[in-house]
């Protein structure tokens, strides 16, 4: 389990962390090069602690968050470099440096439909290790406070720098979607309930919320 503590900053904070990060002109992650944990980033994930007891879908993850995690992005601070999460040197299971998000780029996407992947198969595979530790960086109903979501936004300090642009972006609207739609108190990750995150509402065919 991953351990959280309270991250409280001072005002301004976020701000400051925004100038040093644009001014180190950090592209260290995927494709951008340079030192792999230029701000020495801490070992776990400074969240506060979920308090609710309630799962995020396992099936919006797979198909909505895993491929914006793998995906090269655009590194904000210049140069036209492209930064993955997944990549070598930053949160790559392997290779990575970057903190307590662990990624396995290769997880090869689980068939929900087939009845033989049920949920102890499911959860030994690589996917599941990406959801498992994509929701160790997340407080389940507040996006800004999850360091899955502020990091690429740059909300605090990010050894891959910026590569989310703002709250508007889809990526960044995706991952907040998922944060805010957890499962029902009492069912677990795999909850049917998660077809209503998905249009038509079936996590099997259905098209991620929002579009």
């Amino acid at each position: 389990m991953y351990r959280r503590v309270m991250d409280v900053r001072a005002p301004g904070a976020a701000a400051l962390s925004l100038s040093l990060a644009l001014s180190l002109g950090l592209t260290a992650c995927g494709g951008g090069g340079g030192s792999a944990n230029p701000l020495s980033n801490p070992a776990t994930v400074s969240n506060p602690a979920n308090t609710g007891g309630q799962r995020l879908s396992f099936a919006y993850f797979q198909k909505c968050i895993n491929p914006i995690l793998i995906a090269q992005l655009p590194a904000l601070q210049g140069g036209g470099a492209t930064n993955s999460c997944a990549g070598a040197g930053c949160h790559d299971t392997t290779s990575g440096a970057g903190g307590a998000l662990r990624l396995v780029p290769s997880a090869q996407e689980v068939d929900l439909g087939d009845p033989a992947n049920t949920p102890d198969v499911i959860r030994a595979s690589d996917m599941y290790k990406n959801f498992y530790s994509a929701q160790g960086a997340v407080v389940v109903g507040s996006p800004t406070q999850s360091r899955l979501l502020a990091k690429p936004l740059l909300l605090v300090l990010h050894g891959g720098g910026q590569i989310i642009q703002d709250t508007s972006d889809p990526n960044a609207q995706r991952i907040s979607y998922w944060i805010t739609h957890p499962m029902p108190t009492g069912q677990d990750e795999f909850s049917v309930a998660a077809d209503a995150l998905f249009t038509p509402a079936n996590r099997l065919t259905g098209a991620c919320n929002p579009p």
